[in-house]
């Protein structure tokens, strides 16, 4: 089994076909799902796909581009949200200065609140970060010091210092398509190097088809193509892969284990 630990359900590119898309996934061997919070204030429409699909899961939390939107959400108002049996997990929050979308200055001030908010619950933080290795790895320190959180670097796209730094904290490493692009050689042999408890397979969907289906609309069942890249990148199966970053999400997203997906 594998899971597709980042998708994006919610979104228009899905909303005439998520039947199909969640058919699809479980024929291609995808157990579970977790489609992710880009904006606290929409949760709704994230927990009605939820209710609809037992193998699919959700997080809440404000993506950086949304966070002048939703400045100020407390980490109190995060923790209330995860009360919901099928929230599994905070964010996606971080900082993205590749985009001039969201202020560095409320960027930081929501992926702290996630991070006290993942720390007081033991769920995970998704994190997104894209351009911001230095303040994103100053975070990351400063926060673990006032206590150790559970969280993953998703879509890493990053330099091999964060992604240690991140390591060296306890956190874990999510890959996407981008793995499976001919350009990510540096990615790839960053991949290879990384512990094998600290990797998960994703794929960010809608976006980022892996290299087989570039240029169209991506879907959780494509997880597949991302663990395959994986594993040749590792040197191992394809099995292997898939039993290997399984248990690593089962471990790290602890609530949807306790719901009996294992």
């Amino acid at each position: 089994m594998l899971v597709d630990s980042h998708c994006h359900l919610d979104f228009p590119d899905f909303s005439d076909d998520l039947d199909g898309i969640v058919s699809r996934a479980a024929a291609a061997g995808v157990g579970r799902m977790v489609t992710i919070s880009t904006r606290v204030r929409k949760l709704d429409q994230l927990l009605a796909i939820v209710a609809r699909y037992d193998n699919v899961y959700c997080s809440v939390g404000t993506h950086p581009h949304n966070a002048d939107e939703e400045d100020g959400i407390s980490p109190d108002e995060l923790i209330a949200l995860t009360n919901h049996p099928k929230v599994v997990a905070l964010g996606e929050a971080g900082l993205d200065y590749f985009y001039d979308n969201g202020s560095p200055e409320a960027q930081a001030r929501g992926f702290r609140a996630h991070i006290a908010a993942a720390r007081a619950t033991g769920l995970p933080l998704v994190i997104h970060t894209r351009e911001a290795d230095e303040d994103c790895a100053r975070i990351l320190e400063e926060e673990a010091a006032k206590g150790s959180f559970r969280a993953v670097l998703h879509c890493y796209t990053g330099g091999r210092e964060l992604a240690m730094k991140a390591i060296s904290l306890g956190l874990h490493i999510g890959f996407t398509g981008i793995l499976t692009f001919k350009k990510s050689e540096a990615l790839r042999t960053l991949a290879a190097e990384l512990p094998a408890d600290r990797i998960l397979v994703e794929t960010d969907s809608p976006y980022l088809a892996p290299g087989k289906f570039r240029g169209k609309r991506n879907e959780p069942a494509y997880v597949v193509e991302v663990a395959k890249v994986l594993a040749e990148t590792r040197g191992v199966s394809l099995d292997e892969v898939s039993r290997q970053t399984t248990e690593n999400f089962f471990r790290l997203f602890s609530k949807v284990k306790a719901q009996g997906a294992a």
